[in-house]
């Protein structure tokens, strides 16, 4: 897809339609493999076209790694896992320099790719390394590049980190700092199945039959069809007074702010930066393309804020002690009038 002119009527539908039919395949593609989770495959495909990574929170055994496995084939990009540990090394992660003898027989330091070189990579239980290793994926989250000694070395493109953090167990795990937390655009919090969906669930896992998934886009292509849904996404229109609304409702969460509720300012330490709001503002536009328009509206943003502001808002111990969550303080705000 090439620049778009949003003032072009006819091509202005084309592209919205394209990103509704390829957002469509994408979502039916995954449901052969996840049952349930409608909200959170959606979040994850969304934050793929916003051009942002995905924190994903939930007990063991709700298919976490599954669904991070089954878009990674869906839109054939390469995949790799990393089983974070309280061992794992920075260089386990990013990679390192090793000395090699060459063909003419001289030694000489060759860079070996760590797993971080992949279209999406998978950080299972990142909660579990420690904050070295944690740190190890900053720079590649925020740079789309890894350096190692003095040289930096690119990361393929598209590249996606999608994380998953277990939130009932505390013994063996370092809770991601602030900073590394605020490089997620969304968090997103996993459910347990209904009754419908587990027998769904035991009637695909146990018995013979499998569900192979396929790419949605031609092979060998998937980068471009992405980069051409990230480039629409960038087009939607948000008005002046969108804008003023969502910089009240980042007040409103910022407990030093005029605008704080009293809830917000009782219970919370610190509210989202600049990178929260450009999340919100993005995974917005994605909502406002897939009800086909290219202007923002306050339902896109009512439906985002929970998904990336949730692990942006610091609480203090008043919170902790009274059982509030930001989901909590979020919710107050999203409803104000």
């Amino acid at each position: 897809m090439t620049d778009l002119d949003i003032r072009d009527a006819a091509a202005l539908d084309r592209a919205m339609s394209d990103f509704q039919s390829s957002f469509a395949k994408i979502e039916q593609e995954v449901a052969k493999s996840i049952v349930g989770m409608h909200d959170i495959v959606r979040g994850v495909v969304s934050s793929v076209c916003a051009r942002g990574h995905v924190l994903l929170e939930g007990v063991p055994g709700l298919g976490k790694t599954l669904l991070v496995k089954s878009i990674a084939q869906t839109l054939g990009l390469s995949f790799k896992r990393v089983q974070f540990t309280p061992d794992l090394m920075p260089s386990d992660v990013t990679g390192t320099q090793v000395l090699t003898d060459d063909a003419s027989g001289q030694r000489r330091f060759v860079f070996r790719q760590g797993p971080i070189f992949a279209n999406i990579v998978l950080a299972d239980e990142i909660n579990r390394a420690t904050p070295k290793t944690q740190s190890s994926l900053l720079e590649a989250m925020e740079e789309r590049q890894v350096t190692v000694l003095d040289q930096t070395y690119p990361l393929p493109q598209p590249f996606f980190v999608l994380a998953t953090q277990n939130p009932i167990e505390n013994e063996g795990t370092y809770p991601l700092p602030e900073a590394q937390l605020d490089r997620f655009l969304m968090k997103l919090v996993v459910p347990a199945p209904s009754a419908k969906e587990l027998k769904e669930i035991l009637t695909r896992t146990t018995g013979t039959s499998s569900s192979e998934l396929r790419p949605v886009f031609p092979p060998d292509e998937a980068g471009a069809y992405i980069a051409s849904m990230q480039r629409i996404v960038r087009h939607v229109v948000v008005s002046d007074p969108m804008h003023e609304v969502i910089v009240r409702l980042i007040s409103a969460l910022t407990p030093s702010s005029e605008f704080a509720t009293p809830k917000v300012k009782k219970y919370a330490r610190f509210g989202p930066g600049p990178r929260g709001a450009q999340s919100l503002v993005l995974a917005a536009k994605v909502s406002a393309l897939l009800d086909r328009r290219i202007n923002l509206s306050f339902e896109d943003i009512r439906g985002a804020i929970k998904q990336t502001l949730r692990h942006r808002l610091i609480l203090n111990f008043q919170a902790e002690a009274d059982g509030v969550t930001t989901d909590d303080l979020i919710e107050e705000v999203r409803n104000a009038k």
